[in-house]
């Protein structure tokens, strides 16, 4: 693995991904990783701007960006 940097997250927030996601991901490490994974993947999904539009609001909703 490369060189991490640190993430500050709202707790709150953290518990709930863990709740919600704790079954496919070990972590919210782990969560964040394979979402900003996914967004800058250009080349392997092409998502339309209106799908695209609808993840964005989705994860800044969730506080994640």
């Amino acid at each position: 693995m490369s060189e991490t940097r640190e993430v500050r997250l709202p707790a709150d927030l953290c518990a709930a991904a863990e709740e919600k996601f704790g079954a496919t991901f070990r972590s919210v490490d782990e969560l964040l990783i394979f979402l900003l994974r996914e967004l800058i993947r250009g080349d392997t999904v092409d998502l339309d701007r209106a799908d695209q539009a609808v993840v964005e609001e989705r994860l800044r909703d969730l506080g994640y960006i």
